[in-house]
């Protein structure tokens, strides 16, 4: 038995022989130093804790201490961090003498269990009652549309605030600017943050996350050196917050001093910052460094060892995600299998992808939606196609992106009957594709052949859908015209682009134009090429080719000696690759 609990068991039973007579006052003495006690365990141990919680609850309905609002608010919020809602309500049910204490105690068990309809509709039952919410019971619903990603309701609570007299108050302006900042709303996070007169260092890190978030790293670092400026000292939250928005090697610089902050600090411990660093430089393909931050650290807990496997996946060194893997001393999450599996399916060896389908299936993961998805996109890109559908058949539960990978599966292989029944069953099922869909489908259209198909989508994607179509769509629609000698109509959709043009769609179509043998436009379109890409001499060879399809020997000799850096050839290699024996 714990010690604490003996003593409290000692000092009940002391109470119950001592004080008879007075047996409430005694009751209430002791309740108050159980309830404390509860309180502090109640994240130690959760079924346990949930069964003296029960033992408490039974002692107060025996006591008939159980109508009173402060008691009933204690084991409601008991009851809520133990996530035992149904009996959390049946308290607050019937206590009929219910204080504002007790309603934000049961808005904030339900809003912590992610039943966030429930949450708003006790708070409106509230309003309907004869008690006024406080600051607390505004924040806690603030909050809790904040974690619904309730753009809507978040308006109006905040505009009930603004009502009720509490639009200036600390504690319902924090949870504002919080609940703004999550959702990208860092305007209106601004306003709130600046209609407080002493804005804490929270609400200070609350608005620099929301501006990094939302990519807007340069409005948040002036936020940070306003915050400085009045004498605020940064602390592991704010550097999170500025991390978050270095995304790309272009502000690497950014990055790094933000590194240099971080030691002088003496942040640089900091498990959290430290996983930070890792992928900061990870999203800049800097992986030196992100290895570099991953080996200072103590104890690298498993998001920072998914950050680096993650950063050496993105950057194409395969070789070393597995070798990470291997090394890995803890069980990982299907988050980390599921990259691992992305880094196979690039690397087409399906006797790795087999070991690691085994490994998941010894650690339960392969029912997981992510592992699952994960498996499908390897096998389809293995050529294994047919146990991509194994999989996909016997999974339990299919979303977006299970479905995103079945359907590139069928068009990897040429199946677009198929892919396009899977987009009907998808959209039978209530689910809404995304761009990635979308890619699949186009996809599948190219290896078919499929132009009017492809026509269809890519209109469906932009009117029916209201997906806004990225530089990937594009290159398989130039792909699926040019492929069918429809070079005006694909040059026709590239001129309707805003300049400067992504040179992936130009490449497609140059490509095209060489497939084609129509050197004319292969000039056109090369031309645009070099102005955008001068040192990239990846297109000159292309031309080159294809003025030599030609016979315009002059033009290639020209072009050829125009280049420069000292080009050379890649040898060739070969995807395929022996059975693995490593043990994973």
């Amino acid at each position: 038995m714990n010690p604490r609990w003996s003593i409290v068991t000692q000092l009940y039973h002391c109470r119950c022989f001592r004080y008879q007579e007075t047996h409430i006052s005694a009751s209430h003495s002791f309740i108050l130093m159980f309830i404390h006690f509860e309180w502090l365990n109640s994240e130690l141990n959760i079924c346990r804790s949930l069964l003296r919680v029960k033992q408490l609850h039974a002692f107060l309905l025996k006591t008939h201490l159980s109508q009173d609002p402060f008691y009933a608010t204690k084991i409601v919020r008991l009851y809520g961090s133990n996530n035992d809602i149904n009996s959390a309500h049946h308290v607050f049910e019937k206590t009929s003498n219910r204080s504002v204490y007790l309603w934000n105690s049961m808005i904030r068990a339900f809003a912590l269990s992610q039943r966030f309809l429930n949450a708003v509709s006790l708070f409106r039952a509230m309003l309907g009652a004869d008690i006024s919410p406080d600051s607390h019971t505004y924040a806690c619903v603030i909050r809790a549309c904040a974690d619904n990603f309730d753009f809507r309701m978040l308006r109006l609570v905040h505009g009930g605030a603004v009502a009720a007299g509490l639009g200036m108050d600390p504690i319902c302006c924090s949870a504002l600017v919080t609940a703004y900042s999550k959702l990208g709303l860092v305007r209106e996070a601004h306003r709130v943050f600046n209609g407080i007169a002493e804005p804490d260092l929270v609400l200070w890190n609350s608005l620099i996350f929301g501006y990094g978030g939302s990519g807007l790293w340069d409005v948040g670092m002036q936020m940070f050196r306003a915050m400085r400026f009045v004498g605020r000292k940064p602390d592991g939250y704010t550097l999170a917050g500025l991390l978050v928005g270095v995304t790309d090697s272009g502000v690497l610089s950014i990055g790094q001093g933000l590194h240099c902050l971080t030691l002088k600090s003496g942040l640089d411990s900091d498990s959290h910052v430290g996983s930070l660093l890792v992928s900061m430089y990870s999203r800049c393909k800097c992986m030196a460094s992100a290895y570099g931050v991953f080996f200072s650290i103590l104890n690298p807990d498993l998001v920072t060892w998914s950050a680096l496997i993650a950063g050496y996946s993105q950057s194409g060194e395969f070789e070393k995600v597995l070798h990470l893997f291997r090394k890995l001393n803890m069980k990982p999450d299907s988050v980390l299998i599921a990259s691992v599996l992305a880094s196979i399916a690039q690397t087409a060896n399906v006797g790795l992808g087999c070991e690691v389908h085994g490994y998941a299936l010894r650690h339960g993961l392969e029912l997981d939606v992510r592992v699952s998805s994960a498996l499908i996109d390897m096998y389809s890109k293995c050529g294994f196609l047919h146990l991509g559908i194994f999989v996909f058949r016997i999974m339990p539960e299919r979303n977006v992106v299970s479905y995103n990978s079945i359907i590139l599966g069928f068009g990897l292989h040429g199946c677009a009957s198929d892919a396009f029944r899977m987009f009907d069953k998808m959209l039978e099922k209530g689910l809404v594709p995304d761009e990635a869909t979308f890619l699949s489908l186009l996809c599948a259209c190219c290896h078919a052949g499929l132009v009017n198909d492809g026509r269809e989508i890519f209109h469906r994607m932009k009117d029916e859908f209201n997906i806004r179509a990225r530089p990937e769509h594009y290159v398989y629609m130039v792909k699926l015209l040019g492929s069918a000698g429809l070079l005006e109509e694909a040059y026709s959709l590239t001129q309707s682009l805003p300049e400067p043009v992504d040179k992936a769609i130009l490449g497609a179509l140059l490509s095209c134009c060489n497939s084609c043998g129509d050197s004319e436009l292969a000039e056109t379109v090369a031309q645009k090429l070099f102005e955008n890409n001068p040192s990239d001499n990846v297109y000159r060879v292309m031309l080159s080719n294809i003025y030599a399809g030609d016979g315009r020997w002059n033009d290639v000799k020209k072009l050829r000696d125009n280049m420069t850096g000292g080009l050379r050839k890649m040898p060739g290699l070969s995807w395929i690759e022996g059975s693995c024996c490593c043990q994973i």
